[in-house]
């Protein structure tokens, strides 16, 4: 019935129940996954490493696992099935943050493994309700607003629950997915409801089919240099976000807000609001190779900003908490196009029938293994660097690195882009 009602609707009604609907449902998965990193875990380690960052890079290891995973099972998944793999998953991922409560450290480490293994292929499930719309911009700025909004946001549910409930570190992250399971289901449940995407709507943007694996091999043979170097600047941007959000307390701490729970969800919210807004207008850009070649541009400038702002802050010109704001913005801006709006607009303006899955997923999995690489770095070639320090010093590599990739890739794609899109 609700499908029939959606079908007839306006295109606003649809929008806002879409947005809704998966904004709602990644909102909620984010319980499950992010909660643990507003703990400290103060003076804990194994084997000489830090006890957090163990869980950081055990999960994140995992979830890149399930990225390289993804490639395959995303790129062929049908309409069919979707509401099933999207709640087993999280169920297990929560089933791990159990058994981390139930295991003594440092033994529980391991549970974080299994914990990010199935939450990598959320995201495809997803998007794959949204893409290949007419006005699949504003579908993955509202989805990717919950992604700004969500860490923020069950962090601090995460350290209320620490700090009023007294519950403790290892018992938190388990409580907060539970807190969350009736919303998931709630919202999982209305994404699901979604009608597959008009004749209209393949006439724009081409059909989304699953894709074999030849056909991913004859995608990217086809755009590989120009796919390498978005990539190469996606692993960065990855890497540069994953830091920023796992070590959100440590860098909050440093600039004097460590006890306010509230900073983690108040800072993202202008972010998120300005994401949505800036790329959702891109909906209304028809021709698709301008609109891919604009998404060049605004990444150029997003990088940009995050050095900018970081020189402000240094030279107390701007105070930290504005920095934080500023510097989340030009990151957002840069990475969530490569999450949905950017490689939906590539196939439209290539007329490729295929599904922005496939890319995703290829980005994604390379860009959980640079933020591993990060990880190792900042611990064994770098740890006499406070967590700001380090952050501030990442900020200016990724600026320099991002513009010159965005440069070379929009002087590749001008170029191959067919021109009559």
């Amino acid at each position: 019935m609700i499908q029939q009602w959606l079908s007839r609707s306006s295109k606003p009604v649809f929008i806002t129940y879409a947005i809704i609907a998966a904004f709602g449902t990644y909102f909620c998965m984010y319980a499950y996954r992010k909660p643990f990193t507003v703990a400290t875990y103060e003076g804990m380690s194994f084997v000489e490493v830090d006890y957090k960052i163990w869980l950081i890079i055990v999960q994140v290891v995992g979830y890149m696992l399930s990225k390289f995973i993804g490639i395959k099972i995303i790129s062929e998944m049908g309409r069919r099935g979707r509401l099933i793999w999207l709640l087993g998953l999280i169920g297990i991922a929560e089933g791990a943050l159990l058994l981390f409560a139930l295991i003594p450290p440092p033994y529980n480490i391991i549970c974080l493994f299994f914990n990010g293994l199935p939450l990598g292929m959320i995201w495809g499930i997803v998007f794959s309700y949204l893409e290949g719309r007419t006005f699949s911009e504003v579908l993955g700025a509202g989805l990717s607003a919950s992604f700004i909004i969500s860490s923020g946001a069950v962090k601090s549910v995460g350290k209320t629950l620490m700090d009023t409930w007294e519950i403790s570190a290892f018992w938190m992250p388990f409580l907060t997915g539970a807190i969350f399971a009736a919303p998931l289901l709630l919202f999982a449940w209305l994404l699901d409801q979604l009608p597959a995407p008009t004749a209209e709507d393949e006439r724009e943007r081409t059909a989304r089919q699953p894709m074999n694996a030849a056909e991913r091999l004859a995608f990217f043979k086809r755009l590989a240099p120009g796919l390498t170097v978005l990539i190469f600047f996606y692993i960065l941007l990855t890497a540069y976000r994953d830091f920023r959000d796992n070590f959100a307390a440590e860098i909050w701490d440093a600039l004097g807000y460590g006890d306010a729970p509230a900073v983690f969800t108040l800072a993202e919210l202008p972010i998120a609001l300005s994401v949505l807004i800036m790329l959702g207008a891109t909906m209304f850009i028809r021709n698709n190779r301008f609109a891919f070649m604009l998404y060049h541009g605004i990444l150029l400038v997003s990088v940009a900003l995050v050095g900018v702002s970081t020189w402000l802050f240094q030279a107390g010109i701007m105070p930290g908490g504005l920095w934080m704001v500023c510097v989340g913005l030009g990151l957002y801006l840069c990475y969530v196009p490569f999450n949905c709006i950017l490689f939906d607009r590539m196939i439209a303006a290539f007329r490729i029938v295929a599904n922005s899955g496939f890319l995703i997923y290829l980005a994604d999995s390379f860009g959980y293994l640079g933020s591993v690489g990060v990880l190792l770095y900042k611990n064994f070639g770098q740890a006499n660097l406070s967590w700001l320090q380090f952050f501030v010093q990442a900020s200016y590599a990724l600026t320099a690195i991002g513009v010159l990739t965005m440069l070379v890739s929009w002087m590749y794609f001008y170029r191959k882009v067919p021109h009559n899109q």
